[in-house]
């Protein structure tokens, strides 16, 4: 039986004066419902990235006229570009005034079999998903670090858990996410900086309704313990506390966003 959707939950100053850095925060996906929630739970700056300039502009005044008193900025990013993701990192360090929370969001998924995947498929999914974590987590920890604070959050997936026909390049990005996630926790854990993942299975929005055809994700949904895709924002939700102090003591864990492990 499918349950209803919870009232959306209001902010609670859990990231009240931090500072937030997120990619692929355009649109209506993952990305802008965690810009929303962070200006709702208080931040006092935040920089939004993506790779559409169009849609992230959008998103930017979006979240402006939601949260006046909130500094927002927004930039272009490409997270497969090591100069990118510098100038990235460099230009939020400058308006945030160095950056206390970063949620790596970005990530490029698709559908096709082993047998029929061509290289380029392959190549492209995991240097989206995997290495431009990679490249986003190496660049922030190398300002943290001398500051001795922060919090880095990834967006992994039950995928990185369980299988799934037509999704191998993308299981095995969000896996290595996983295992990311765990190895620069520890590193990161010595400079008292905190690295932590989510791990949704199914969050219903527009660029996944593209993506895939609606009788998968309608298959998906029904096989989740509430017989309905998470909202976005419920997703968020969990990012914001992993962001936040109450998880002060939690390095390297992987949260899942769903009762679907495998």
């Amino acid at each position: 039986m499918t349950q209803p959707v919870p009232p959306y939950v209001p902010g609670h100053g859990l990231l009240a004066g931090k500072s937030v850095l997120i990619t692929a925060a355009a649109g209506a996906g993952i990305g802008f419902a965690a810009a929303k929630k962070a200006v709702e739970e208080g931040c006092r700056a935040i920089m939004i990235s993506d790779i559409h300039a169009r849609r992230l502009a959008e998103a930017a005044e979006a979240l402006r006229a939601l949260a006046p008193a909130a500094a927002v900025h927004h930039k272009v990013c490409d997270v497969t570009r090591e100069d990118d993701v510098q100038a990235l990192v460099g230009a939020a360090e400058a308006a945030l005034g160095g950056i206390d929370v970063l949620i790596n969001n970005a990530g490029l998924g698709g559908l096709s079999s082993v047998v029929e995947m061509r290289d380029e498929e392959w190549h492209r999914v995991l240097d989206v998903t995997l290495t431009g974590t990679m490249r986003m987590t190496r660049a922030a920890l190398k300002v943290m670090i001398p500051r001795r604070a922060g919090a880095i959050v990834n967006n992994a997936s039950v995928l990185g858990w369980r299988a799934q026909k037509g999704q191998a390049h993308y299981a095995a990005a969000k896996a290595g996410v996983m295992a990311l996630t765990r190895c620069s926790g520890v590193e990161a854990a010595e400079h008292g900086i905190r690295v932590n993942a989510v791990s949704p299975s199914i969050a219903m929005h527009d660029f996944l309704k593209k993506a895939s055809p609606q009788e998968e994700l309608d298959r998906l949904a029904g096989r989740e313990a509430f017989g309905r895709a998470a909202e976005v924002w419920e997703v968020a939700n969990v990012m914001m506390f992993l962001a936040s102090d109450y998880a002060g003591y939690m390095v390297g864990e992987v949260v899942s966003v769903s009762s679907q492990h495998a």
